[in-house]
């Protein structure tokens, strides 16, 4: 009978745990949580609902989905994919449905079916968890690992470790597993909103557009998708998905940079023209405020108005060819100034953490030690938002629990 210790409380440690008793139901496991909580991102994940996975069974599509560890993912995502979570949760009692952007929720829109499941399991194989365990260092004596706390109060030795601890946006927080040889890769943030406080577009906080065209300036980061315009400034799966495919690149911009957004996605300005002319002489009479050739939410398209300096008491018949040229022009590259972030809530991810450099990615050991294994975010790796961070904790989690197997 051997002692395994799983540190770190959260999806990817308790998936790693209730595996490593799948194969192995004699081995005795302990998960050790620093915090006094478990599976906290479950919990509010997906504003409560948690996003189990995305139903893509495309692994070349799925491995896209992560800007950091995608290509190394291949090789697990065969062991462990998105069709296999969804089996194992649900025959587990928890059915799940499929949004139509893909992501895959439980039918009772409810994160507490997914804690329920996991706990449930905890309980079958008799996992034992303990709070408050804040892990000082790591060290191997002979064969066995001895874990140093904080608070000193717990001593163990332990045949095989899994580490789950999660993400941390202090480089500090990894020096516990630097000073056993691993790699760090400088941890910062990703998925994140981005700040607007000085443009005045704020004011049109609620306002969601279901498909728009961006571009960071300075870099090579241009994407479609939905957006919405916050109090704060912007936010939505468009700019998620920015942030974290440059969570580097915005970093040393230090989150200061312009934004330009293509309001109407078309980029072919000539045939934009060509629909506003023609709309302009069909509507000759109207006043520019009260129609609307774009189908823009009513809001925005008077705050576009004003911003063009165009006077929204103006009948189409009187707007002019120049100026037609030069709105469909400022429509199609709109600029705002970002000048910082904000965590998004339950999405929040790190970017950085253990190099894949030191982990054999089949087994999710550790190269530089033997009998230390990895999951979940405390590895350098991070996917974009829907459902793609909960499955790598899921398949890193569940062939950690293989211990080498």
């Amino acid at each position: 009978m051997k002692n395994i210790a799983v540190i770190g409380g959260g999806a990817a440690g308790f998936f790693a745990a209730i595996s490593v008793k799948t194969h192995y139901s004699n081995y005795n496991v302990v998960v050790f949580e620093k915090s006094s909580k478990f599976l906290s991102k479950v919990k509010i994940s997906g504003g409560g609902r948690c996003n189990v996975t995305n139903s893509t069974n495309d692994v070349r599509i799925l491995c896209d989905a992560y800007p950091r560890g995608g290509k190394k993912l291949k090789n697990i995502f065969h062991q462990f994919g998105t069709q296999d979570t969804r089996d194992w949760f649900e025959k587990r009692g928890v059915l799940l449905k499929v949004e139509p952007d893909g992501r895959v929720f439980p039918v009772s829109n409810n994160s507490q079916s997914v804690i329920d499941c996991l706990v449930n399991e905890f309980e079958i194989h008799n996992i034992l968890i303990k709070f408050l365990k804040s892990v000082k260092s790591l060290s191997k004596v002979k064969s066995k690992w001895i874990i140093n706390f904080n608070d000193s109060s717990y001593s163990n030795s332990f045949d095989s470790v899994i580490i789950a601890s999660g993400g941390n946006s202090k480089l500090k927080g990894f020096d516990w597993l630097k000073n056993i040889g691993h790699k760090i890769i400088n941890p910062i943030p990703s998925l994140f909103t981005f700040n607007m406080p000085n443009e005045s577009i704020i004011s049109l906080s609620g306002i969601a557009l279901k498909n728009v065209r961006i571009k960071i300036l300075d870099t090579k980061i241009e994407l479609t998708g939905p957006i919405l315009i916050t109090h704060w400034g912007m936010s939505g799966p468009v700019i998620l998905k920015a942030s974290s495919i440059g969570a580097r690149d915005l970093f040393e911009k230090d989150y200061s940079f312009e934004l330009q957004i293509n309001w109407l996605i078309d980029s072919n300005t000539q045939v934009l023209y060509k629909k506003l002319e023609n709309y302009s002489i069909l509507f000759s009479n109207k006043l520019l405020s009260k129609q609307n050739p774009f189908n823009l939410p009513g809001r925005l398209w008077l705050f576009l108005l004003v911003k063009f300096n165009l006077d929204k008491d103006k009948k189409w018949g009187e707007l002019g060819k120049k100026n037609m040229r030069n709105f469909i022009e400022f429509l199609t590259k709109d600029f705002y100034s970002v000048t910082g972030k904000t965590t998004f809530k339950e999405e929040f991810v790190t970017c950085g953490g253990i190099s894949l450099e030191n982990i054999n990615i089949k087994t999710m050991e550790s190269k530089i030690v033997n009998d230390l294994y990895f999951a979940g975010e405390v590895l350098d790796i991070d996917g974009i938002t829907g459902g793609y961070n909960f499955q790598s904790a899921w398949t890193t989690g569940f062939i950690a629990g293989k211990l080498g197997e």
